[in-house]
């Protein structure tokens, strides 16, 4: 059974396109199960009705052709109750519905299992037997629905690839196809996709025409011949360590690159217009699976030689390929998983949006891009990535939706939309330097969190008190080694100089988690609950102490730094944090820097740290709320992951009310306490902690002005008779909903997402 279910699944992985996959399902399945028929019926999202797509044992003429409504016959009722339906005389069923065109009368057992991906039903697989042949058993229904489950991402990717292709199911041209994913930063963008892939990974390579045959071939040549040396060089220096037997192995790779095997094959695909890198990673993908489905152990461990040879040919390619990328002028980022030195590739002024397969809206990128005020949609699992390079894109920041093949009337919608954005900006300048203060005059700094030295500009002419979070790991993310001393100093003064005489607040260098340094790799099954934050400093005090020296001295007459330890969860990590700071402090001192101690806080962004408050107060100067991490922890949602980013919500009740006794406890120990999560630079969520008592916001600059203006346009009391309506509500979307209410009601609808009714855009159709 499970090697039936190996070699299906790795077939239609193989298969070249959606129609082609749905014909191998319905072959394998029928032949698998013995029985007489097999057919899938996918879900048309354009009409929303089900239609006979492939069938081994129906009349073949009916592909295509028949069609039933979402709750109609046994396929809509499969469809509609999402689960199997097993029946031993399917007609005499009173949801029965008969199709001549198909001759399915001869046949009365039915088994029907719906396919489901992500919730969203895709279709219905049903098989079907003649009459006292016999009824579907357990055994035959469970296999069924793991095939169905199996299958599922599979058809729903090959679905996507088609729909970007311009083809609808019907066969229809495609237009204003949709994908959905996860909001990582507000805004619309339109533009050109430009795929980013990482070095020598052959599941990565995107789609591409061929522009010179003769080139590409050349090029993959010298390719295969430098694989081919670098073979030879190796088997000659081990050769008086192995045995004949193992330097056997050395010769079947010179045959599979032998000119009539693998490289015959890419050179064909080459010459039908493939660029070198695609025509090699559908070979190198055919060869893996054509062994990994072969019964015999050692040559099913081919396929690795084979993956092993491919990447090895792919890394010399690439290397061939060097020629500087040449971005578009509206440039929209596309990449399996977006890092911040992507970012940093895309000249100043062409990156206008970003899309990603992995992370969500609080991931790191996620957070650098509403920073830097780049629209982006994170979470995309379904998107077939390398389809996406060169078409024109349409990024929806606000309902973390993308548009491929955008219509006339789609791009206007959004153009409006930009237009509007625009307008808003340019009617908000006006409080640039005004204070944040409530109408009953109770005052409330806003600050910013930073990272790039662009984010001090934008901050600055969006008037800025200070800055609440200077994520220090930047510049080291940016970096291909540990940044000097000096280095660090430099990036160091540029912030606090442009903010002197104000409050710079710099966090200790936070890797680990979602945050990873290519030269310093922590590799963990469950990153976010292992070695990161003040724990990799603290196990690293060479790190921790060239990081605080440099903070200091670049503090040299400004004296406006605060340093802000993060992932505090014991009291002994600060003490032991406090320790070498002090240390450090006393030799800048003896080396003739005359600075004043910083204030030195820590964040609370672990759960133990909400109950730790009273003791953490008793020995540093501030505190300050990482409120994504500590949502995240709260919730137990790994907030990279798509597939649970619905269940992460700021709004919970439970994160509400940990919010609120965090302010309380550090007010009650006349500490200060600010918070610099996402949180703070929603509208609604920071009247809701200005109604807690927060002493400081700190958020992305893009929200700054959004958020001063609600504030000074609304009483203390009404943001604390708001609180208090709220926190006595369960559910996080009941919350959301009325603080949106509330702002709506008060005038200010038009800081929140645009609405645009149910459907959506116009002309709008889902793909996924």
């Amino acid at each position: 059974m499970l090697n039936t279910l190996r070699n299906i699944v790795q077939e239609v992985n193989a298969a070249k396109d959606l129609r082609d996959a749905l014909e191998i399902i319905v072959t394998r399945v029928q032949k698998a199960m013995n029985t007489e028929v097999c057919s899938v019926y996918l879900l048309d999202p354009e009409s929303n009705r089900y239609i006979l797509m492939a069938t081994e044992g129906l009349y073949k003429s009916a592909v295509g052709k028949i069609t039933l409504g979402y709750s109609e016959g046994l396929v809509g009722l499969v469809g509609s109750r999402e689960e199997p339906i097993n029946l031993e005389d399917a007609p005499s069923h009173p949801r029965y519905r008969y199709f001549p065109e198909t001759g399915e009368e001869r046949f009365k057992s039915f088994l029907g299992v719906p396919i489901i991906h992500h919730r969203r039903v895709l279709g219905v697989l049903v098989v079907q037997q003649r009459h006292n042949s016999r009824c579907f058993d357990e055994g035959e229904e469970a296999f069924l629905v793991t095939i169905s489950a199996q299958l599922a991402g599979v058809i729903a990717h090959s679905e996507a690839t088609g729909a970007i292709g311009g083809l609808s199911l019907t066969g229809r041209v495609a237009q204003d196809v949709s994908f959905n994913g996860v909001a990582g930063a507000p805004g619309v963008a339109i533009g050109q996709g430009v795929v980013v892939y990482p070095p020598a990974d052959l599941d990565a390579v995107p789609e591409k025409a061929c522009e010179d045959v003769e080139a590409e071939i050349a090029l993959f040549g010298e390719a295969t011949d430098a694989v081919r040396e670098d073979i030879n060089r190796v088997a000659e220096r081990l050769a008086t360590q192995l045995r004949p037997e193992e330097q056997a192995l050395f010769e079947v790779y010179l045959r599979i690159l032998d000119d009539n095997a693998l490289p015959g094959e890419v050179v064909l695909r080459i010459r039908e217009g493939k660029w070198a890198q695609g025509a090699l990673k559908e070979v190198v993908q055919q060869y893996v699976r054509h062994f990994e489905m072969m019964g015999d152990h050692y040559l099913r461990e081919r396929a690795v030689d084979i993956r092993d040879l491919g990447r090895r040919l792919l890394a010399h390619l690439q290397e061939g390929d060097q020629q500087e990328r040449v971005f578009p002028q509206q440039a929209i980022l596309v990449s399996e998983e977006l890092t911040p030195a992507m970012l940093g590739e895309v000249p100043r002024g062409q990156l206008v949006g970003l899309v990603s397969v992995r992370g969500s809206s609080n991931s790191h990128v996620a957070i650098l891009a509403r920073a830097m005020g780049v629209p982006t949609v994170m979470g995309m699992v379904d998107v077939p990535v390398n389809q996406l390079d060169s078409r024109e894109l349409i990024v929806d920041g606000y309902e973390g939706q993308i548009y491929a093949s955008p219509s006339p009337e789609l791009r206007a919608f959004y153009e409006s939309i930009c237009l509007e954005e625009q307008e808003l900006i340019r009617g908000l300048e006006e409080l640039r330097d005004l204070p944040c203060e409530t109408l009953d005059r109770h005052r409330i700094p806003l600050m910013v969190n930073t990272g790039l030295m662009t984010d001090v500009v934008r901050s600055l002419n969006n008037g800025a008190e200070g800055i609440g979070l200077y994520r220090t790991e930047v510049p080291f993310m940016i970096n291909e080694r540990f940044p000097s001393e000096q280095e660090q100093r430099e990036y160091y003064r540029e912030q606090l100089e442009a903010f002197a005489p104000c409050e710079v607040t710099m966090r200790t260098l936070d890797v680990g988690g979602d945050k990873a340094l290519t030269y310093f790799p922590i590799s963990e099954e469950n990153p976010f609950l292992g070695w990161r934050g003040i724990r990799v400093t603290l196990d690293h005090p060479e790190i921790f102490l060239v990081q605080v020296r440099a903070m200091l001295k670049a503090s040299d007459g400004l004296n406006n730094l605060r340093i802000m330890l993060p992932m505090i969860s014991n009291v002994s990590e600060v003490e032991e944090a406090l320790h070498l700071i002090y240390r450090v402090y006393h030799e800048v001192r003896e080396e003739g820097y005359d600075i004043v101690m910083p204030k030195v806080g820590v964040m609370i962004e672990v759960p133990a740290a909400v109950y730790q408050v009273k003791a953490l107060c008793d020995r540093v100067d501030f505190l300050s709320v990482g409120s994504n991490d500590l949502t995240q922890y709260l919730l137990a949602v790994d907030r990279n992951n798509p597939r649970v980013a619905s269940l992460y919500h700021s709004y919970h009740p439970a994160v509400l009310q940990a919010l609120y006794r965090v302010a309380q406890d550090a007010h009650a120990a006349g500490t200060p306490i600010s918070i610099c999560g996402e949180l703070a630079g929603d509208p609604g969520g920071a009247v809701l902690l200005l109604a807690m008592g927060y002493d400081a916001l700190s958020m992305n600059a893009a929200n700054l002005l959004k958020v001063k203006s609600v504030i000074r346009a609304v009483s203390f009391d009404w943001a604390k008779a708001l609180l208090d309506d709220v926190v006595r509500l369960d559910s996080p979307h009941v919350i959301k909903s009325s603080v949106d209410l509330a702002l709506r009601q008060a005038g200010f609808g038009r800081y929140l997402r645009p609405e645009r009714g149910a459907g959506g855009a116009p002309g709008a159709a889902a793909a996924t």
